[in-house]
């Protein structure tokens, strides 16, 4: 969630960092910070934008080779310039950032008062950093070692950067639950949430894993060791990102970049994996683990928001053709009850960054009851590609964009080629069946492609509706999931209170607020269901609601029906989320832009959620 940038090296930081943490503004934040080191220590921090931030130190000392940067997306305390990080210890020697929690910080807080400690933030940072002072002082160590044993006696998640200006040639870092990434070039080193700021810098990284610290030391070595004092050997990755791939690319926002991006991206997520002509479906990761993955009894997926939303179309794919029963499951739920789970099921955690905390805390638990691991996720290196047993990345390239889109149609890409598999392999699929599938899969990026000539249409739908203070998005079948994913994408960009629900449901509650004010959209592209939507359409009309209805091509039964309509290719049923997507993301987008809203960077929102 928040964003970590740092620097130590020949060259000014300042720019360096400031450059960083505009990378990072896709994470989501409310106020941004630095910290400086020359012959002192120097604090700058605003609560807003990083520009917000630049415009305060404008006329102001940014010299220094050693800096922190930071941005913040409250949680302990309001945002305010206070409680902006950097935070300073109270001798004025320390500073530090950190994205993540620290549970016990109120009886930490309660020791250090008694000790002398005061506070000018509401913050668990501060006191972190006042504990890492008082160990320091008291036990007549260096930071690092003051650092150690200091998290040894902290609870929670965190990934901080602390600086020493006693010590100006030396940066620590540490994680645990949040992810930090150390870039490693001539004679200096950097450090970050993720590659976005690195990128530009080097391609030489190290992925710093939980309960590890990193001292970085300006044109020397660079020192990992865990908290129990066990010196590793770092492990340097290179990195496969393009700078340009981080860029806008000509588009006026990421998200409308992403959302065109998506038949390309689909086309790569396949590419290889898959062969029509010859029958055959290979995801590398099952390979290792097929055996227990065929005999799975159960396989519960377990994700967070948009994510959650693929694991329901893939619980519909999955029971369809690999006839296995699947449970969906919100990782923010899973972990706070005791799930019954057994060596004999198959947990299926997907995340687009590989660092949502839940869905890290699912995992574990399902590790301890001995169930095989296997993760989706689109960022290489990432902490839940590294904990699953076996699993597939999505590769869409970076998501920059608050509100998830390519990332959706990959992993729902990759979820239909693991159903798939598993039918294939268990014998529950003819084999004249699978290669219809997987013919039709191949023309699904072109399909895309022509959904995205709706954008004119749906311009025109988002003026109409702009002004809408509800919507209701309906679908039945693999529809029903596309429905909730379009009323998400409206809520998180636009702010319109909008709610997905299976059609059915409708008369179970929901009708009692349709009336001529309220715009319903029909996902009504399965031909299954056909009559039934038709049916539901129809009561609808007779309650004087606006239907809006996203139909398949020369659908003229309900194309005459619906008050608007946007025709999308035809593909086969159970391919039919990653087409009819592509209108309700285009809507959400307009309507937002329409309204005024920040589309790349809502409200309250972060992009990974790094954070219970």
């Amino acid at each position: 969630m928040c964003g970590i940038v740092a620097y130590i090296g020949p060259q000014e930081a300042y720019p360096i960092i400031i450059k960083g943490l505009k990378r990072l503004e896709y994470r989501g934040y409310d106020s941004a910070g630095i910290a400086l080191l020359n012959e002192s220590l120097s604090i700058l921090k605003k609560e807003g934008k990083v520009l917000d931030l630049e415009v305060f130190t404008k006329g102001k000392s940014t010299v220094g080779n050693i800096g922190i940067g930071h941005t913040r997306w409250a949680t302990h305390g309001v945002p305010c310039d206070r409680n902006a990080h950097p935070h300073q210890s109270n001798s004025g020697n320390l500073a530090i950032i950190h994205n993540g929690i620290i549970e016990n910080y109120a009886s930490l807080q309660a020791e250090l008062i008694q000790r002398g400690y005061t506070f000018e933030s509401d913050t668990d940072t501060e006191v972190l950093l006042n504990l890492i002072e008082d160990i320091q002082k008291e036990e007549k160590v260096s930071i690092e070692e003051a650092v150690r044993i200091a998290l040894n006696q902290v609870i929670g998640a965190y990934a901080i950067v602390i600086l020493d200006k006693r010590e100006p040639n030396k940066l620590v870092a540490a994680r645990k639950g949040s992810p930090l990434v150390i870039g490693i070039g001539k004679d200096e080193y950097f450090v970050a949430s993720d590659a976005s700021p690195i990128i530009e810098h080097t391609k030489k990284v190290v992925y710093l894993n939980d309960e590890e610290i990193a001292v970085l030391h300006r044109g020397g070595s660079l020192e990992i060791k865990t908290l129990g004092n066990v010196k590793k050997s770092p492990y340097i990755h290179k990195l496969e990102m393009q700078l340009e791939t981080i860029e806008k690319g000509g588009y006026e926002h990421f998200m409308l970049k992403e959302i065109y991006e998506q038949p390309q991206v689909i086309l790569d997520c396949m590419r290889g994996r898959m062969n029509a002509e010859q029958g055959w479906i290979r995801l590398g990761g099952i390979n290792e683990f097929s055996t227990r993955i065929n005999n799975a009894k159960r396989i519960i997926i377990t994700a967070c928001g948009t994510s959650w939303h693929s694991g329901l179309i893939a619980e519909y794919l999955i029971e369809e053709l690999a006839r296995v029963p699947v449970e969906v499951e919100y990782a923010s739920e899973f972990r706070y009850r005791n799930p019954i789970i057994s060596e004999k099921d198959v947990v299926i955690a997907i995340s687009q960054s590989g660092e949502t905390a839940d869905t890290l805390s699912a995992i574990q638990i399902a590790k301890e009851k001995q169930a095989l691991i296997y993760g989706i996720c689109n960022v290489i290196g990432s902490s839940i590609a590294r904990a699953s047993h076996a699993g597939s990345y999505t590769h869409a390239g970076p998501e920059i964009g608050v509100a998830s889109t390519k990332a959706f149609s990959v992993q729902v890409t990759i979820l239909t080629l693991l159903a798939l598999q598993l039918a294939q392999s268990k014998g529950t699929i003819s084999q004249s069946r699978l290669r219809q599938i997987l013919y039709e899969m191949e023309t699904i990026p072109n399909k895309v492609k022509e959904a995205l000539k709706t954008n004119d249409k749906v311009k025109e739908l988002a003026a109409k509706y702009k002004d809408a203070q509800n919507f209701l998005y309906l679908g039945r079948g693999l529809c029903f999931p596309i429905a909730l994913e379009g009323a998400l994408k409206l809520k998180e960009i636009s702010y319109i209170h909008a709610e997905g629900y299976p059609a059915a449901e409708m008369k179970h509650g929901p009708i009692a607020l349709i009336d001529e004010n309220m715009p319903v959209l029909f996902i009504a592209t399965n031909k299954s269901a056909h009559e039934k939507i038709v049916s539901n359409i129809q009561e609808v009309k007779a309650r004087k609601g606006k239907v809006i209805a996203i139909i398949n091509e020369g659908d003229s039964i309900i194309s005459d029906l619906a008050d608007d309509y946007i025709e999308i290719p035809e593909t086969d049923e159970l391919l039919s989320p990653l087409v009819s997507i592509v209108p309700l993301q285009l809507l959400a987008y307009h309507i937002a832009l329409m309204r005024g809203c920040n589309v790349d960077q809502p409200r309250n929102l972060a992009k990974s959620v790094t954070v219970e």
